[in-house]
C-alpha cells in the first residue's frame, strides 16, 4: 500500500496517507493513457475546417479564351485548381474527430496517472487547502511553501471560487476539482496538488 506525506499548507509534514493499491499503486499502462490522452485531444476539436472545391468557388462560368489558335494552353475555367483564386483539390471538409473510449478504459487511465504521479513522487496530498479571500499572493505563497515552481494542477473535492480565483492569474497553475480534472490534465502537469479528502473520493469512483 502506498504511502505519501501528508502536508499543510505550510509546507510542513504533519502525518501520513495511505493510499488504495488499487487506484493509486498499480502498475501504469502506458498504451492505455496514450489512448484515452489521444482520445481526449481528438475530442476537442471542432472539425469546422472547409477549403471550397472548384464547383463552390465564385466565378469562372465562361471559358477564358478560345480552344484553339492562341498558343496558350487549353483552359476551360479560372477556377480550375491550377488557377489563383481556384478550387483546392482533396481540401479538408468538416469532419467529427470523436473517438470512442470504454468506461473501464478510462478508468484504468485515471488509475495509471494517479500511480505514475506517486511513482514520481510528484503528488502532494495536503490536508486541506483554503484561502480566506481570493488573492494571488495568498496562492503564490502556498505555492512557495510547497516548493512548487513547475507547471502545477490543483485538484479539488469540490469547488472553490477562492481557490479559482486566487489562481486565475498564476501563468503555470490550473484548479480542477475531482470531477472535471482529466487524464490529460493529470499528465501535461509536472506537479500535482491534491487534498485529503479529494484522494478519498478518487478512491471511491475509481476503486
Amino acid at each position: 500500500m502506498p504511502k505519501v506525506a501528508l502536508l499543510n499548507q505550510s509546507g510542513q509534514n504533519v502525518g501520513e496517507v495511505n493510499l488504495a493499491d488499487a487506484v493509486f499503486g498499480i502498475e501504469p499502462n502506458q498504451q492505455v493513457l496514450y489512448d484515452v490522452v489521444k482520445a481526449i485531444r481528438a475530442n476537442s476539436r471542432q472539425g469546422t475546417h472547409k477549403a471550397k472545391t472548384r464547383s463552390e468557388v465564385r466565378g469562372g462560368g465562361r471559358k477564358p479564351w478560345r480552344q484553339k489558335g492562341t498558343g496558350r494552353a487549353r483552359q476551360g475555367s479560372i477556377r480550375s485548381p491550377q488557377w489563383v483564386g481556384g478550387g483546392v483539390v482533396f481540401g479538408p471538409t468538416p469532419r467529427d474527430y470523436t473517438l470512442k473510449v470504454n468506461r473501464k478504459v478510462r478508468k484504468l487511465a485515471f488509475k495509471s496517472a494517479l500511480s505514475q504521479k506517486i511513482k514520481d513522487e510528484t503528488l502532494f496530498v495536503l490536508d486541506n487547502l483554503s484561502v480566506e479571500q481570493p488573492k494571488t499572493k495568498a496562492m503564490l505563497e502556498v505555492l512557495s511553501n510547497l516548493k512548487v515552481s513547475d507547471k502545477v494542477l490543483i485538484i479539488l473535492p469540490e469547488n472553490d471560487v477562492n481557490i479559482e480565483l486566487s489562481t486565475r492569474n498564476i501563468p503555470n497553475a490550473s484548479v480542477a476539482t475531482v470531477a472535471q480534472a482529466s487524464v490529460y490534465d493529470l499528465l501535461h502537469s509536472s506537479i500535482v496538488i491534491t487534498t485529503e479528502a479529494a484522494v478519498k473520493l478518487y478512491e471511491e469512483v475509481l476503486a
